[in-house]
Order: structure tokens, then sequence, then C-alpha cells
């Protein structure tokens, strides 16, 4: 699941020569004879009552579940206790854009290839999914729980007011491209003198997974600067901004949730899981102004989606796996998303009737399922993110952005930018 990334940069150098000792509170045996385990979500996973499923299933386990409102906290909580070599859960989640720097320390955490079920092997997950979570040593770190494959959320009611196509066939041309889809803001803001979209972070994040080559090679060097797709998509959306067409807002932050309800934006990047979080924020009395279409700029991408791993701190590694393994088998993922919109990443999930037909009346009664199905078969191969690249996002182009949206200029931002990305680099 996407969420907001670490708020703060943990340095894991000094994990190097750790042993993999359990930890105090990963669980244990109870007094009762169960073999207690605990897991560590953040946001929104579904898991609540799957976890009750799964001890009803399993009347010799009991599962604690820490879960954290955001994924800043949870991530800097998290590589805290990982560098301590004490207090994670039993099975903990890694959100996509942190699993680069858990894979650099495969030896803090259990290979699944050989604690998890037998019967669990890698083909059973889309492949670039298994991919982005094994370790160049081939350590087989986590269980992929969703993705996040792009698809464009707008409000029809406002397009319709501001004399804008509001069907999702009719307004595929506005999403075609990048170029289109600003060409359509400024056709926004010029007929209603809104805001296009929320959040320059929040389309320059999207446009930046899009790339080829992000902010990191595979030799770990960072491309800031020698990539120029990523200057290039710095200009068009600080450019955009400049026109008008952001609400400035904070991407999770509280004017950004309540931004939803009060019709602040028009057009939102829409990776599968912010189905579930426009809903809630939008409200009831929303309900069918938001539509979704399949059109993406540039074809569509990945946005977002975690891991369930085993830290080498638990206590019962293979029991804590198996947790794991069901949690992320085809059924599970679909009750998951039916709950929260994360979009499954298991091959027989993907082509389940069950999920092909689910469809969502907040919406409009899309076919959602389908949708995002599509979607995730756009997806060639996942980006390579490099240790470091969910700080860069969250540290370096997120807080520059906001300061273009505040008045410093693109190029000032840019420098901005390009300076921390260089210091979390290192």
């Amino acid at each position: 699941m996407q969420t907001r990334v670490l708020a703060g940069a943990i340095s894991l150098t000094a994990m190097v020569g750790l042993t993999a000792c359990g930890g105090d509170d990963s669980g244990g045996v109870g007094a009762d004879g169960k073999i207690e385990l605990t897991i560590g979500t953040f946001t929104e996973f579904g898991y609540e009552d799957l976890l009750k499923e799964y001890e009803q299933l399993n009347p010799d386990i009991r599962i604690t579940h820490h879960k954290t409102g955001q994924g800043g906290p949870y991530h800097q909580q998290f590589f805290t206790k990982l560098a301590a070599n004490s207090g994670l859960e039993d099975v903990v989640a890694i959100e996509e854009a942190h699993i680069p720097k858990v894979l650099d320390k495969p030896q803090l955490f259990h290979d699944l290839g050989e604690v998890g079920p037998s019967d669990v092997t890698p083909d059973r997950w889309l492949d670039w999914k298994i991919e982005t979570a094994t370790a160049k040593d081939g350590t087989w770190i986590g269980y992929g729980t969703d993705i996040g494959p792009l698809a464009m959320c707008y409000r029809k009611d406002l397009f319709e007011a501001a004399g804008l196509p509001s069907d999702p066939e009719a307004v595929k041309a506005l999403f075609e491209t990048w170029e289109s889809y600003f060409a359509a803001g400024d056709q926004y803001v010029e007929a209603t003198g809104k805001p296009w979209f929320d959040s320059a972070s929040q389309v320059f994040n999207a446009m930046q997974n899009q790339l080829e080559t992000g902010y990191f090679n595979e030799q770990d060097q960072l491309m800031m600067e020698s990539n120029t797709a990523i200057r290039d998509n710095w200009k068009q959306v600080t450019a955009a901004v400049e026109r008008g067409q952001s609400a400035k807002l904070v991407a999770f932050g509280p004017e950004w949730n309540s931004g939803f309800k009060q019709s602040a934006f028009a057009t939102k990047t829409c990776p599968s899981w912010m189905l579930g979080i426009i809903e809630e924020q939008a409200g009831p009395e929303h309900a069918g102004h938001w539509a979704v279409t399949d059109a993406f700029p540039g074809g569509g991408g990945n946005w977002g989606g975690s891991f369930l791993a085993v830290p080498k701190q638990s206590q019962h590694p293979e029991e804590a796996a198996k947790l794991a393994a069901w949690l992320t088998a085809p059924e599970q993922q679909i009750k998951a998303f039916q709950h929260t919109g994360n979009f499954p990443s298991q091959v027989d999930a993907l082509d389940s009737p069950e999920l092909l037909g689910t469809t969502n009346e907040y919406f409009g009664g899309v076919n959602i399922g389908e949708l995002y199905v599509a979607q995730a078969n756009k997806v060639a191969e996942a980006q390579y993110k490099g240790p470091g690249d969910g700080e860069i996002q969250e540290n370096a182009t997120s807080p520059a952005l906001q300061a273009v949206e505040q008045g410093k200029s693109p190029e000032e931002g840019w420098q901005q930018a390009v300076d921390t990305a260089t210091r979390i680099a290192g």
C-alpha cells in the first residue's frame, strides 16, 4: 500500500555485524499454551476480520495486531527497531518504497523460501512483484500483498460544470498523455478559476513511477541529474503549478483529507488503493460524483504496494511465515480488496471471476475489478528502486514541490530537491 513514506532517514549502516537473535517482545507462548504472534501494519490493509478468521482456523494461535495510522511514522519506528535488533513484530509490513533499504540487509530477515510453507512458491505472484522483494543474494524477503496499478479519478459534476466531457469513455482523450492532461487542466482553471489536481507531488510521483530508470540505477547510483526524464517531469508539473492547476495540498494531511469533501480539486491520480481513501474522505454526499477511468497519461504504471516479511527477531518464524502466506493468498487478497481497495498481486487472484466481477457503487457502479486488472497488465516490470528511494520522495522532491507551490521558483525548487537527494544518497 502506498502511503506517506519515511519522515526521517534512519541509517542502517550500524546494523552490519548484528547477530540474528530474537527480540524480547516479538511473541512467545502464552500461559494457555497458545503461540502468540504479532503483526505490524500501517494505514489500511483490510486485515482486521482476516486475522480473526485465521485464529478461528488455527485455535493454537493468538495474534496481536499493531496498526499505525500512517506509513511515515510506521517505517520510522520499523527501521529504528530493526537497527536496534529488538522490538519488531513476527510479521512486518514493508511498503515498496522502503523495500530496497530492507533488501540491502537480507541477513536480518528470514528467507521465505526456507521458512515458508513449501507449497507457497514465487510463481504465485506477478513476476515483477517477486523481483521487487528478492535481495541480490537471492533471499526472498517479502510475500507480496497489494499492488497499485494506476488509473485516473475525476469529479464528473465538476467536469460538466466546466464544460468538459464527463463520461468515462469521453474523458479518455483528456488523459491520453501528460500534455493532454495539463492542457485539460488549463481549460478547467480558465472555466472555473479552481485547481485541477490536489498536489504537485502526487502528480510528480505518478510520473516518476512510469520512468524506466528512476532516482537510482541498478548500481545504486543517484540519477537525479543525469536522468533528464526526471527534470522534464519536474518542468511539466511546476509549470502547471504556476498556471494555477494545483490545490497546493499536502497529501494525507488534514487539509488534503477535507479537500475531497470540499471539492477542492477535480482530478486525482488514482492507484487502486486510492479508491477507499476517496470514498472515506469525500463522504456519502459525493457518491456518484467521483468516477474512475482506465485511461492514464503515458499508459499507466504502478504506484504502491507492500510486502509481509519475517524478521530474524521472530521467535516463531515458521508460524509467522504461515500467517503471512495465508494473508497474501488469492482468497484473502480478494477479501482485502473488497474491503479497502488494495489490489491483489497474485496471478490466480487476478484471474478470479470474483475479482473481475467486482463493482463499486460509489464510483457509479464501475467494474473496478476488470478495470484495474487491465491496468495491472500494462505494467511489464517494476521500476528499480535503490536504497533511499522512499526518503528522496518524502524528504527531497515532495518538500521541494511544496516550496514551489508556496512561491519558490521551479529552478530553486529543483536545486533544493537535488541537494537533498544527494545528501540522502550519501
